[in-house]
């Protein structure tokens, strides 16, 4: 329907091939208390609390120490998404031993690939063109906890790290999905699967492949355990994470993932995709050293990017009815935001 309002004259047309609109046609996502993002929305909606206390039990077999839970600082709240464990390792082209050593990032991130692509309706083995992929994950125990099992076979080491390194994310999925454009793992902390987004966009753009699939993951091993809140740090004192609120008293991080598939706006209509939303436009830049310190956030720096996102996009303040902040729930960078 959106394709169908936007083309009624020839002059819209010709606005929509002189641009760079990027259309996203797919999307998949796996996040806490929800399996996918028709999940996801309906807690948004309801405004559902999807934040797990653990047990006693379950910390302690999760290589929680009793030291550690009996401090009054020991927060036993995280936010965890389910299936972790499962993993359809033949679909992917891999044997059970990869599949039991492959970092759980990667094995979602497979997974949250295939079902962005399935949702865009197209199939990586039969399209007439390049996709490329853009994304990144976090850094995760399970890569030292599996290297330590293999440590004196020096080709199982070679084998392995393929398999538990977040910097081979994107290449695996691209070697495994027939994924012919771009690959390129992305790290840039908490703004990793936004830069991806961005740097897809510019693959499109810049004729590097004809579609794009951007996203990050990130999932902690063992998944059920907590951490000690200590005041001034990031983490909230109780496990919540209270963004723009006068009881905002630190962030929560959680497990969770997440895909979309992009393509030309002109292209995306042509085709008959299905078009869930346009990017206009984005930027990014670095504070460099103008804040008061490495975790701190630069009004300047925000200023400027977003006056770069506003110039590349074409539209004016005045046009945006809705704004999505960082909102890490602090002190420090609630006010910046």
């Amino acid at each position: 329907s959106y394709g169908e309002s936007f083309l009624d004259t020839e002059k819209q047309k010709a606005v929509i091939s002189e641009s760079k609109d990027i259309a996203v046609i797919g999307m998949a996502g796996r996040f806490p208390g929800a399996k996918n993002v028709s999940e996801y929305w309906e807690n948004i909606k309801n405004g559902v609390e999807t934040i797990i206390e653990f047990s006693e039990k379950e910390l302690l077999d999760n290589g929680v120490s009793k030291e550690e839970l009996s401090s009054e600082h020991y927060v036993r709240r995280r936010g965890i998404i389910k299936g972790v464990e499962e993993f359809d390792a033949e679909t992917f082209g891999y044997n059970a031993h990869e599949a039991e050593l492959m970092d759980p990032q990667m094995r979602i991130f497979h997974e949250c690939t295939w079902e962005a692509l399935e949702d865009s309706g197209y199939n990586p083995q039969t399209y007439n063109g390049e996709i490329g992929l853009y994304g990144g994950g976090a850094n995760s125990s399970w890569q030292y906890m599996s290297m330590a099992v293999i440590a004196s076979n020096p080709a199982a080491r070679f084998n392995a790290v393929s398999l538990i390194d977040k910097d081979f994310i994107c290449s695996k999925v691209s070697y495994n999905l027939n994924l012919q454009g771009p690959s390129m793992s992305v790290q840039t902390g908490c703004s990793t699967s936004l830069v991806a987004l961005h740097q897809a966009c510019q693959g499109i753009q810049n004729g590097e492949c004809q579609m794009a699939i951007a996203g990050g993951v990130s999932v902690s091993a063992p998944p059920k355990v907590g951490y000690l809140y200590q005041d001034g740090m990031l983490s909230s004192r109780d496990g919540s994470c209270r963004a723009f609120d006068l009881k905002a008293g630190g962030t929560l991080f959680s497990d969770g993932a997440g895909a979309v598939v992009l393509k030309s706006l002109e292209q995306a209509l042509e085709d008959g995709d299905h078009v869930y939303a346009v990017i206009k436009g984005s930027a990014i830049n670095n504070d460099g050293n103008r804040k008061v310190g490495f975790t701190a956030p630069s009004t300047k720096g925000q200023y400027e990017v977003i006056t770069a996102a506003l110039q590349k996009s074409g539209i004016t303040p005045e046009n945006i009815s809705y704004v999505e902040a960082h909102g890490t729930g602090t002190s420090l960078g609630d006010p910046i935001e």
